[in-house]
């Protein structure tokens, strides 16, 4: 193992029950032989986060004992296990932060999100990234170019979720796309689906000030769902809110062999216009985070295609999650960001 002047203990924001978080002092990972130890720079806060936070569960998924939140995260490498090449001490990193079997047949096919037995960040049992280290699979830690700053590093992990639904929608150039929901998956997949090429991207969102975010962010239109339609003739619709009639609307405002894709998380069950669906052979699914996203959603960060700074409306410290958590519900927040490396240089 190679590693700089790395501290024996860090600090770790941790859940311990829903609605109480502490900072605890907690021992640097120590790397496995294919992992990578990483200083954390910046860790954006997502809607799962505040689910935890607030209810302690999504689904299945229950927190039982302490939890570290956080899983968009990026930092510096300093330390490396003993199959990893100890030249990658000092590079900037994005973290796909997730550790797949690699041996089931999901993992052997390339659908490595699916595998049964995966580990991911922030999700029970696993500690995520409000902490001032992480350990990752090497493969994981993907080297991000000087001019995507680690506020955006942090985001490649929202714009691959973007990345995953853009691809399964068939998005491609001349197509006409609906997107519900305003929130940060709603912007970036709006600014993901216009970089594949959809010539016409229509935002719907109850509230005026996301509509606003979403015409900044080059929305052909928006759309106020409470005050009627949502269009129709849409080659594709991503859902990004995970609400049942945003759904339902979505679904019916497609054109015949559309592409319908779930990506905002909801109620468990909700009625479908199954008529519809059938009538016009639309395609409905979802997406599970992602796969094999990270390439191609840094290339779009570093040349310009998606703005991932324009995201960022708060700045917070690690003693300072709980409010960047409860930050989530201004309407004008879009991604708050925790900062542990604040910090870094007080620990012993």
């Amino acid at each position: 193992m190679k590693r700089t002047d790395v501290p024996t203990t860090m600090r770790a924001s941790v859940l311990m029950r829903a609605g109480e978080l502490t900072t605890q002092t907690r021992p640097v990972p120590v790397p496995l032989a294919d992992e990578v130890i990483v200083r954390v720079t910046a860790v954006g806060v997502c809607g799962s986060d505040v689910h935890y936070f607030r209810e302690g569960r999504i689904g299945d998924f229950v927190v039982t004992a302490p939890l570290v939140l956080g899983h968009e995260a990026a930092g510096v490498v300093v330390a490396t296990g003993a199959d990893v090449d100890a030249s990658r001490v000092g590079e900037r990193v994005s973290i796909e932060p997730q550790r797949p079997c690699r041996v089931c047949e999901f993992c052997r096919s390339g659908r490595y999100n699916l595998c049964p037995r995966i580990e991911f960040y922030a999700t029970p049992p696993i500690d995520g990234a409000f902490a001032e280290y992480v350990a990752i699979p090497h493969d994981f830690a993907y080297t991000v170019p000087d001019g995507v700053s680690d506020e955006a590093a942090a985001l490649i992990e929202p714009l691959s979720v973007a990345v995953a639904a853009v691809e399964k929608a068939g998005i491609r150039p001349g197509s006409r796309v609906l997107v519900t929901g305003a929130g940060p998956i709603g912007i970036v997949t709006l600014q993901v689906a216009r970089a594949f090429g959809a010539t016409d991207v229509t935002v719907s969102d109850p509230m005026a000030e996301r509509r606003e975010v979403a015409l900044r962010f080059g929305a052909a239109g928006v759309v106020d769902p409470a005050a009627g339609p949502l269009g129709s003739g849409y080659d594709a619709f991503v859902d990004a809110s995970g609400s049942p009639v945003a759904v339902r609307q979505g679904i019916s405002a497609l054109k015949a062999g559309g592409v319908a894709v779930l990506v905002g998380m909801g109620a468990d069950e909700i009625a479908m216009p199954v008529s519809t669906i059938q009538n016009r052979e639309l395609h409905v699914t979802g997406v599970f985070r992602y796969a094999n996203t990270w390439p191609t959603a840094i290339a779009l960060a570093a040349s310009g295609a998606v703005d991932l700074d324009a995201l960022v409306t708060g700045d917070f410290g690690l003693h300072e999650v709980a409010e960047a958590l409860e930050s989530a519900s201004t309407p004008t927040t879009l991604k708050s960001i925790v900062r542990p490396d604040r910090e870094y240089a007080r620990q012993p």
